[in-house]
Parts: structure tokens; sequence; C-alpha cells
């Protein structure tokens, strides 16, 4: 048997090949093409290209517009920039199907994305997981709809984002920068243009995933409009934008309830040898619903004369993600679930092996299992909200600046879980026969000897995960800021010095009541309630026919199959388990986090010799207070309802960050930069809760714990950066920048064998010894991470003249770390979440004439991420590399009457790239999900 093999080495040989072909032959060319050369060029006013907030660079007066126009300006702001920084400008944004800004910024050189629901929604940075990256919005530190610091990038529709710019090595001005890096997300400013502006654009979009059944829909649209414009003598400028998505979400899932080692046959499972790995269940599923998103923008700039500026800018999202999984699910470990005596005869599950692959079972036939059809509804609303104010006054020598700032996000969330079982005439439960394969190469296969679409044999009630369940989850996080800054010219090796102070305070809370769902009649199967039936889903891409669907919100508010729906904090509904109630506590907390931030920069502008040095040296000083207040669990009352309780824990400290840029103009447009600096990542926010579980040992009086540490340091490191990189004008370029990050301080989950639990024991006389085992995140030491990155950006005119309008640009980098963690979900010596050992990115674009079209691939190998599991908590999990193509045509009419109309076919995800979890090795298979292609067709005009 061949399992398929995952190819990381071919990807990163052709990369490496190429760009060094392109390296090769660029240093023998022309460092600039004549005007002439570059046909859609338009005479325009200057384009102010900003570099640094506070650096603004004036491009040459012949202005090329489209795709070579934001590629030239992003290579502008890179060869600008005193940092090591990569960036994307508004032409290059919106020019392939991105349903967010995440796949923009996943393009460029060591960024990479993870998806969900087919699309990119979180980005890592060189090798880091999100958490490590911090997000900026106009220059402002914004928080997130998820359980963590990591921002979701689909909050940010493409077209509202005027420019992104991504440092990848710090300065002591940069608020809130992060430890990979620090990506900034900027809306428009009306000053910048001389003229008024209306952009408005129009695409339908179609998913070629169809035949799913039930309420699934394959259509959409895309509709954005912008307008800029100057009054009163260009001293005041406004900014509108408004941007809204209907974007269908369509899946064919299938599933696993993971895998155990060294498994031997016993009376709950037969028909397999002694050390067996097998899966526990599995599960296949159609995923249906739509995705839409309203987004708005607001700028208002006053500039009443050339020493003052103010500026208020206001952005909004809502999100709204509807969707439901149906299908069947199988358990494969011999429990029966709630199906119970007297109707449920004691048969073990009879396994006929087929086939092995490092002794895991990846196909075989099961009898004796009873699956249950599952129809799961889930409405995510996310709300973000982002709104400051910045003052500017300018002297001769000063610069002064004040900004005020409130970023807030909101996610309410419904989980409802129905289920049904096959069922005999006086309601028995049914036993099946189960076929399954993980080993094709296409999509795994599933198969079952009875109809369960039939609504007369298929019923509500009991089954291997009782009749339904449900959550409400709920995150609320808001940021507060306050900052002041002045800046005075000196002379000499030094151009200026800045000082500058920060304050901000941020609260995230997150809750999770839950209930089970309960029969109408307890342990009494009703059929589904038949104004609630839809037709059957289609499981046909698994090898199963079809399966029973039904609208969950409305059989719910029928009344017929179910009792009313009420979640909460105690036991009622959820079970008389003390582990139930200590899930809930887990799952409801609050996090606290004041940081008051000083810093003092020296900026570096002169000459060394014959060599042109800028730069900058300076030290943050942050001052930390962080605190956490959560439920916990004392399992020593006997009273269920009594053991919840409520604690409040924290700490305070102080960490000082050095930092040094400097980059060398050296001959021929040649650029060295170093960098060093001191950098920090704040731990995990549900890492920081002070939720626990406490018991203490019946039997010798011994107290133990598991749960979250408000007392962590942040994750530290010292950074080592350099970079070199050959410039072609401003048309292209060669980069290979390195990097190496020594870490100082990381989390990981570890036992404490003697913790002093003198807090929760004091004054019990059971408890032998306040010392116990004490399971948390804590703090470790040592370790690194190191890459290296090549970035090949260049028009092909370069090359030949021939070839004028083709071009390319790709990137190729390479990551390590020595650090490993410990994991419950994927085991020991993990490799840190959301590596990549290697990620690319390859580029081929023509624009000529008002013809343009352009096709990309970005790739990226194995890692860890970050995924919501069953409880609705995050887990980790073991990610497929995945390549996935985008590619646009399209044409701009550049006179006439339709002067300003462009036409555009997008594609997204050409080559249906799947998205595959698993367990050890590729063949133990945890979700295998195929999203289909997407196509959008539309017109974009602006006047």
């Amino acid at each position: 048997m061949q399992i398929p093999p995952v190819n990381s080495r071919g990807i990163w040989r052709t990369s490496a090949f190429a760009a060094a072909v392109f390296a090769g032959a660029l240093a023998s060319a022309q460092t600039t093409a004549p005007s002439s050369a570059t046909t859609s060029t338009t005479t325009t006013a200057a384009v102010p290209v900003v570099a640094k907030d506070d650096v603004t660079v004036q491009l040459d007066t012949f202005v090329v517009t489209g795709i070579r126009a934001g590629i030239e300006s992003s290579i502008a702001a890179k060869k600008e920039s005193v940092s090591i920084v990569e960036s994307i400008t508004a032409e290059d944004i919106g020019k392939l199907p991105d349903v967010s800004i995440a796949e923009s910024v996943a393009r460029l050189p060591g960024l990479a994305a993870q998806r969900v629901d087919g699309a990119a929604q979180v980005i890592s940075v060189r090798g880091l997981a999100p958490d490590f990256a911090t997000t900026l919005l106009n220059g402002r530190e914004q928080v997130s709809t998820g359980d963590n610091r990591g921002v979701e990038f689909d909050q940010y529709p493409s077209e509202l984002i005027n420019r992104v710019l991504v440092q990848k090595t710090p300065d002591a001005s940069l608020i809130s920068q992060g430890l990979s890096g620090t990506i900034g997300l900027r809306t428009i400013s009306p000053l910048a243009l001389n003229h008024r502006t209306l952009a408005v654009n129009v695409r339908g979009e179609r998913k070629t995933l169809n035949n799913l059944g039930a309420d699934s829909k394959t259509t959409g649209n895309r509709i954005s409009a912008t307008y800029v414009d100057q009054f009163a003598h260009k001293t005041i400028g406004v900014a509108l934008g408004y941007a809204h998505m209907e974007s269908p979400i369509l899946a064919q899932e299938f599933g696993t309830y993971g895998w155990s080692t060294n498994q031997t046959a016993n009376a709950n499972r037969t028909g397999f040898a002694a050390g067996t790995t097998l899966t526990s269940g599995i599960k296949t599923f159609a995923r249906s619903g739509m995705n839409t998103r309203d987004g708005f923008m607001g700028v208002l700039e006053w500039r009443p004369t050339a020493s003052f500026t103010s500026v208020i800018d206001a952005y909004y999202s809502k999100f709204r993600r509807e969707q439901t999984n149906r299908g069947i699910e199988t358990r494969l470990d011999g429990n029966r679930g709630s199906l119970t005596a007297p109707f449920l005869p004691v048969q073990a599950l009879a396994f006929t092996p087929g086939k092995l692959y490092n002794n895991a079972l990846l196909s075989a036939t099961v009898a004796n299992v009873y699956p249950a059809v599952r129809n799961m509804y889930n409405d995510r609303v996310d709300k973000l909200s982002a709104i400051g104010w910045n003052g500017q006054y300018r002297t001769a020598k000063w610069v002064l600046s004040a900004d005020v700032s409130h970023s807030k996000a909101e996610r309410h969330e419904l989980n409802l879980e129905t289920q049904a079982a096959q069922r005999s005439a006086t309601n028995a439960p049914v036993g099946d026969t189960v076929t399954y394969d993980l080993t094709p190469d296409g999509f795994p296969t599933v198969s079952y000897g009875l109809n369960y679409a039939d609504p007369s044999t298929v019923k509500i009630g009991p089954t291997i995960f009782r009749a339904g369940y449900g959550k409400v989850p709920s995150i609320k996080d808001e940021l507060t800021s306050y900052r002041v800054t002045a800046s005075r010219s000196l002379s000499k090796f030094f151009d200026n010095v800045e000082v500058g102070f920060n304050y901000g305070d941020r609260q995230k809370v997150k809750d999770q009541p839950e209930q089970r769902l309960i029969e109408k009649t307890t342990d009494l199967p009703l059929s589904v309630a038949a104004d609630a039936l839809l037709p059957n889903s289609t499981l046909a891409f698994a090898g199963t026919p079809a399966a029973l669907s039904w609208d969950v919100p409305r059989i719910l508010a029928l009344g017929v199959n179910y009792a009313p729906f009420t979640p909460g904090y105690g036991t009622s509904g959820i079970g008389s388990s003390t582990g139930a109630a200590a899930d809930l506590a887990s799952k409801r907390w609050k996090v606290m986090e004041d940081l008051a931030t000083s810093y003092l920069q020296f900026n570096i502008d002169s000459m060394l010799g014959a060599v042109h040095v800028r730069g900058n040296l300076g030290a943050q000083v942050i001052g930390v207070d962080q605190s956490s207040s959560a439920d916990y669990v004392d399992r020593r009352e006997p009273v269920l309802a009594n053991q919840i309780k409520r604690r409040t824990d924290g700490k305070k400290y102080t960490d000082v960050l050095p930092s040094l840029n400097l980059s060398f103009e050296l001959p021929h447009q040649q650029v060295l930069r170093v960098a060093a600096a001191k950098q920090v990542a704040r731990p995990r926010l549900d890492q920081m809760r002070a939720s626990l579980d406490f018991s203490v040992n019946g039997a010798n009086g011994q107290p133990s714990a598991t749960g979250g540490n408000p007392r962590l340091d942040p994750w530290r490191a010292n950074a080592f950066d350099i970079s070199y990189e050959k410039y072609f004008a401003t048309k292209g370029y060669v980069a290979l920048a390195g990097f190496y990050k020594d870490i100082k301080s990381y989390v990981f989950d570890l036992t404490t064998e003697n913790y002093d639990f003198s807090e929760f024991t004091a004054g019990d006389p059971t408890v032998t010894s306040p010392f116990g085992r004490f399971s948390q995140p804590l703090n470790g030491r040592g370790g690194s991470l190191k890459g290296l990155e090549l970035t090949v950006s260049v028009p092909l005119q370069l090359l030949a003249r021939p070839l004028d309008g083709f071009g390319v640009v790709g990137s190729v980098s390479r990551n390590d770390s020595a650090i490993t963690i410990d994991n419950t979900n994927i085991g020991s010596n993990v490799m840190l979440p959301g590596l990549s050992k290697t990620v690319s990115s390859l580029t081929f674009y023509y624009e000529k004439s008002g013809f343009s079209a352009r096709v990309s691939r970005r790739w990226r190998s194995d890692f860890v991420g970050e995924i919501t599991a069953f409880a609705n908590t995050r887990a980790l999990r073991f990610v497929s590399g995945e390549a996935v193509v985008d590619a646009q045509v399209g044409y701009t009419f550049r006179d006439g009457k339709l002067k300003g109309l462009g036409i555009l076919l997008q594609a997204y995800n050409l080559t249906d790239s799947a998205y595959r979890t698993y367990r050890e090795t590729h063949a133990q298979i945890e979700e295998f999900q195929r999203y289909g292609r997407t196509y959008l067709l539309g017109a974009n005009y602006r006047f």
C-alpha cells in the first residue's frame, strides 16, 4: 500500500532554483529601464509612499498603474525603511480574490496563513504561532474575537485596507510590538490624494462544490465602495468606505475521533491483533452555510496649517458565520453512550481488519455499530470596532503628538448539536455494519448497511451521544490606549531624538454557559418533526448515499422533539458528575492587563565615510500589571452546587527592551541592514486564566490541581537580523535575509510535584501536607529559532525587452527551532505551534495596454495549528502542508466613455487543495476537508 507522500523538498528546490536564476540574470541586467519601456504609465502628481509612520517618500512623477504600481510602491517602502519590512499597497490588495486581508498578507516573504472554512484566517510570521505577532490598525494594537491574542483577519475586508506594513525588526517607537513581527494595517489618508475619488466594486461569486443537499447554496456576492474628497482648500479630507460580502460555506468533511496505540481486543472490541493502533470513531459531514460581513471605514483629516494635523479614524466590522454540519458518526471504541439496556444487547464490536500502515488500522469492516445521524448548527456573530484620534504639531525643531484610541471585539455564538439513530418498530436501537477505508489518494470512504435518510426509522432520542447538547460561548475584548510623543531635531550623527509614553488597559472576558438538549419525553425516541425536515444531505463524496436532514433552530422552536433549551452553569440538564461542572468552570474567566510603556529613541541619518547610514538606537521600558479573575472547582465540597468558587490572582513585572536598526546604503543600489533587539510576547490569554480544578485525595490527604497561571512571564528573546538587498531602481529587487532568536523564556505545560496549596488547604484537617501536584502552564528557559528568507521581485523587461509587461515575484523561507513542547492532544517533543519549516510564494503577472493577468501560488510545509475542539476550547493538531493557487484576468478601459471601468474574472483555490490534520503520521487522519474552487466575476469602476 502506498501512502501519499508530502513533498516539501521539491517545492524548496524549485523555488530556490528559480530565485537563484533570477538573481544571477539580474546581476548583469540594467539597473534602470527607459521610461518608454513602461507602457502603462500615466503622468500624475507624485504619490506618497509611507515607509514608516513619520517618514514620507515621494516617488517620481511618472507613476505606473495597476499591478506594477502596487509592486513598485511596495518596493519603495521596503527600500526606504530603516527596519527589515515587507509591504503591500492598495494596488496589490483586491487584485486577487481575497476574502480578507489575510490572503494578501500570507503571500509576503516569511509569512504563512492557516485556513478556516477554506479561507485564510490567522497569520504566522517567521515560523511562530499567530499569538506571537501583534496586529495594529493605523498604528494602534487591535483586540481579537478569538480566545487569545491572535487577530482573526477575516474581520478585515481587503477593500478597506490601503496598505500593510509588516515589521520584522522592531524599534523603540513601535508600541505593542510582537516577538515574531508586527503587522500594521493602514486605512487611506484622504489628504494624501489631490483629487476626489469614487471607486465601486461589484462581484458575483460561485463555489464549485454542489449537490450537498439540505439548504446549501453555491452563490454569493461582494460589493464595495470608497469615497475620498478634500474640502476647504484641501485642508479637510474625508474618506468613507463600505464593503459587503455574502460568501457560501461549503465543505465535504471526514474525521476521526483520534487514535489509540497498542490496543488489545477485549469484551468491547474483537478481531484485531494485539498492539494495533485504532481510531476511536469515524464521521462524515456535509457542511453548508453563509458568511456575511459588513465593514465600514471612515477618516476625517484636518490640516489647517503645515504645522498641525488632526485625524479621526474609525473602523467597524460585523461578521456572521451561520453554518450547519449534517452527517453520520460512528463510535469504534465499544462505548454505547446513552443506548442502554433493556433495548440494547451487549455485543462486542467485531472487526474484520483491512490494511495496516505502521501498525495503524487504516481500513476495516466493523459489525455491531450504532451510528448517530447528527445535525449541528453554529451561528457566530463577531463585531469589531476601533476608533482613534491623533493630533500632531510641528515646529522648526520639535514634533509633538498625542493619540487616544479604543478597540473592542465581541463574539456571540450559538452551538446546537441534535442527534438521531436507527430505531425498530418497538423503538429499540438497531445495529449496523460499517466499512471504512482511509488509504485512497482521494477522499476517505465510509459505507453502511442501513438507510440513514429514512425519516420513519431515524428518530431523535438517546444515541451514542445522547439526544443533543447546546453551548452559548461569548468573548468580549476591550483595549483603551493613550499615547504622547515628542521628537526634536539634532545634528551630526543622530538626526533626531524621540521620547514617548503609552498606557494601555485591556480586559478580555470569556463565558460559555451550556446544557444538554433533552428529549420532550425522557428516553422516548420520536420521528423528526415534519415541519423541520429538509432535503437529505448528500454524502456520496465519502461513499455514503445520504443522511436525514432537518432545520436545527426550527426543530427546537417547534417543541415537538426537545424540551426548552436554557443554558447555564449549574448541573441542571448537564449531568450529576463533578467533571461536567469542572469543564464549565474552566471556560469562564477574565484576564486584565495594564501596560505602561516609555521609550527613548535616537534616529540616525549620517555618513560613515562614503556610506550613507540610517537607523535608530533606543529602548522601551514596559511596566506590566496582569491579573485574572475566574471560577474554580473545589471538589472537597460535598454539595456540587457549592464546588464552584471565584478567585483572583496575578503579578507585576518590568521589561527593558533595547533595540538597534542600521541600514547601510552601499554603491549600485545595494542595502545592507542589521538589527538587534530584545523582544517579548505576552502569554496566551487562556494560559493566564485563574481557573483551576482542585481536589484532595481521600486516601492519602494530598492535594492536586490542574488549571491556568496568572503569574506567567512572557516569552523573551534576544533577536539578531541581517538582510542584503539589491535594488533595480523602483522596479525590482533581490533580497537575502537571516534571523536568529535566542529564546530566554518560553511557556509550556508542566506538572509541578511540590506546589504549595496553602491558599486552599489552610484549616483543612484532612490535608496531610499543603504540597502536591499541579499541572499548569509554566515558564521555561533556553532554545532558539532561526531562519533564512530569499526574495526576488522583478519585471522581466529587465532581462529582455520583448518581455515587457511580464513579471515575477517569488520568495522561499526556511525556519527551524530547537524548542519543542509537550501537549496532551498530540504528544511530546512537538515542534512549536505555527512553525512550518518551509514557506514559499510565487506570483507570475502580466500587465500591458489595459490587459492584466496574474497567478499566485503559496505553500507551507506541515505545522502544528490551533483549532476549535469539540468542547469549543482551543486544541493543537498536526496540519499537513498545503498549496493554494489563485488567479485573475482582467481588462481596464483607459479612454473613451468607459474609461475607469475594469472587468475581471478571479479564481481561488484552483487546485482544490484539501485541508488535512493528522495524529502521528499522515496516515492517521484526524480531519480531511475539501472546499472546492471559488470563482468571482465582476467589475470595478473608478472616477
